[in-house]
């Protein structure tokens, strides 16, 4: 039997980081349905409208701002740009940085939140290959996805010391629509270019945006969660089997491989990580938790998503 937290039942005050990107700008319109007031903290928070609050700087917050959440989102794109060093400093800078200031704020404020709930990767477990099914107490490795991951909730985890219940969303691949990395995918599949990405064996634990909406939801709402968890669908699927299910959708053939060593060329460590290696994830926490996935199969949440 789960805990239910106080949070569930009243209108609370949020503050979330993040919010204007693709996961973000679904999660506050989440809130918005049942009138939660929502602080935004953006680089960009002048084309923000109420009832949506936006900031540049915590600094901005009074003296006696009071949130009952904290959602940590934010984050230079990972998969946009070849990982030069300057571009790995970004990335990381962009989580870190940010994390680190909302601990500082936490230490300072004298009204601290109830749960603090802070972005991270299956990225978290590296690149080696396996069939192996992997859950929470799995560990990474010495990959820059990895590590980042690894740095990135270990600042945040540094909340449960100062007595603020703390969840790591290890995140999959996000489909839904307007964003995320199946936008990416759409045009060459779109075309009839698409195809697997070298051998094609590699796992790619994906989750519906609606269902990682819903798992931060449910972190805020149980008192029982805390730590990692697993935010992908209870269905891994290979490269190939994504491949194929996209393809089988859009109702285009799928017979334009894409080789390694042309993703290795084009797009060197950043390729070699995120588009050729993936390890089957699972979601162990949120399933012993009574999480009710939405979509739990691949292709149904593709003709939710197209």
């Amino acid at each position: 039997m789960q805990a239910s937290s106080e949070l569930a039942n009243k209108e609370m005050s949020v503050l979330i980081t993040g919010g204007t990107g693709f996961i973000g700008s679904a999660l506050c319109s989440r809130l918005l349905e049942n009138k939660h007031n929502i602080t935004v903290l953006t680089r960009r928070p002048k084309p923000l409208k109420a009832p949506l609050y936006g900031i540049n700087e915590l600094e901005q917050l009074a003296n006696d701002a009071a949130f009952d959440v904290v959602i940590n989102l934010a984050g230079e794109p990972i998969a946009d740009k070849r990982w030069s060093d300057k571009q790995k400093q970004r990335i990381l800078s962009s989580r870190l940085d940010t994390t680190q200031k909302l601990i500082n704020y936490f230490k300072a404020t004298k009204h601290k939140p109830g749960v603090f709930i802070s972005g991270s990767a299956i990225g978290y477990y590296g690149v080696g290959e396996t069939d192996d099914a992997i859950d929470e107490s799995a560990e990474g490795d010495d990959s820059f996805s990895s590590q980042l991951c690894q740095r990135w909730e270990t600042i945040a985890l540094q909340a449960q010391t100062l007595g603020i219940r703390t969840c790591l969303l290890r995140t999959g691949i996000v489909l839904g629509k307007g964003g995320g990395a199946l936008s990416k995918m759409l045009l060459p599949f779109k075309l009839g270019l698409g195809g697997r990405m070298g051998k094609g064996t590699h796992w790619m634990p994906w989750i519906h945006l609606d269902d990682l909406v819903g798992i931060i939801l449910h972190c805020i709402q149980h008192d029982d969660v805390n730590g990692p968890i697993n935010s992908t669908s209870p269905s891994p699927v290979t490269n190939q089997t994504f491949t194929k299910t996209l393809g089988k959708v859009l109702k285009r053939p799928t017979i334009f491989p894409m080789p390694a060593f042309v993703i290795k060329l084009l797009m060197g460590q950043m390729g070699e990580e995120l588009l050729l290696a993936g390890k089957k994830i699972l979601p162990v926490k949120a399933l012993s938790l009574s999480y009710q996935f939405r979509y739990k199969d691949l292709e149904s949440a593709l003709l939710g998503t197209i």
